[in-house]
């Protein structure tokens, strides 16, 4: 097995860096014997790499040194504990996405334990947000929103895949039209980078991934913070009710949409670092 996964790993190094190169390794082989690496290292040293096998492996290298990604190419990706499937209609979950889910799961003052609360996640893409809400707090009501019919199509089928309930459906932010909409979280991780930061980015990103759900214009990085932020400023009705606003963001903009969202009356901003340190998460309130 050690040498299956050197070979590939070795064919894979013209494009990717050696640790990436071998991590790709392991998936490819995990994703074809369906056996996880522990089993693969320890459990099934004998396990046999087939001709078919080896064929297939074949046509996955060559896709990945076109730097296609492998979550495209087998289809699905587990994250946060959910198996989703992914297609170029949707993004691929990120790690910074996941630590944003874990500071919405965090008993705050804004989000008391215990209370079934009513979620609005906007931009869903794959549904992986509204669907690890859901899983973690099956109490909340939960929908998830987007422009593309491709994503909400892939996004349901993400629920019914991870056996939970959530309501999404297709519709533009910018011509959302609730009035006063009593959601007790909104949460988002909307188009953020410029278009002027295209020359920077890996061509797995840049070359499959949907423009739609990752670029905006220079001349308005925070057009869809500003709009989500305005449909939300309205306080909810109830004595002591909040309502909690979270964001992934782009690192460069953090401070001037903390500054954005106290001219809203927003309350308690917090900006949050990733795991790589830089500004990744934002969060609000909006009380009465």
């Amino acid at each position: 097995m050690k040498q299956i996964i050197s070979q590939i790993s070795s064919q894979l190094q013209s494009a990717y860096p050696e640790d990436e190169a071998r991590s790709l390794a392991w998936w490819i082989m995990e994703e074809l014997t369906g056996k996880s690496r522990t089993e693969l290292q320890f459990g099934c040293k004998d396990t046999a790499f087939s001709s078919i096998m080896q064929e297939k492996s074949q046509e996955i290298i060559s896709r990945l040194l076109h730097f296609e990604p492998i979550q495209y190419i087998f289809g699905h990706t587990l994250w946060c504990g959910l198996d989703l499937l992914v297609t170029p209609a949707t993004l691929i979950p990120r790690p910074e996405t996941a630590e944003l889910v874990e500071r919405i799961n965090k008993p705050t003052q804004t989000l008391p334990e215990g209370k079934a609360l009513k979620v609005l996640d906007v931009g869903t893409g794959s549904g992986c947000i509204a669907i690890a809400l859901k899983k973690a707090h099956p109490s909340w009501s939960v929908t998830g929103i987007d422009i593309s019919p491709e994503a909400i199509a892939i996004a349901r089928e993400n629920a019914r895949r991870n056996n939970v309930e959530v309501h999404f459906e297709v519709v533009d932010i910018f011509d959302f039209n609730e009035k006063n909409p009593k959601y007790d979280v909104v949460v988002s991780n909307p188009p953020y980078i410029c278009e002027s930061e295209k020359t920077s980015m890996r061509p797995n990103v840049l070359n499959f991934e949907p423009s739609t759900a990752l670029f905006v214009p220079d001349s308005d990085p925070l057009k869809f913070y500003r709009r989500i932020a305005e449909l939300f400023s309205l306080p909810l009705e109830g004595k002591g009710r909040e309502r909690g606003l979270f964001f992934e963001i782009n690192e460069a903009f953090g401070e001037e949409l903390k500054q954005l969202l106290d001219s809203l009356g927003y309350t308690d901003i917090q900006i949050h670092k990733d795991i790589y340190g830089k500004d990744r998460i934002i969060e609000a309130r909006m009380a009465r």
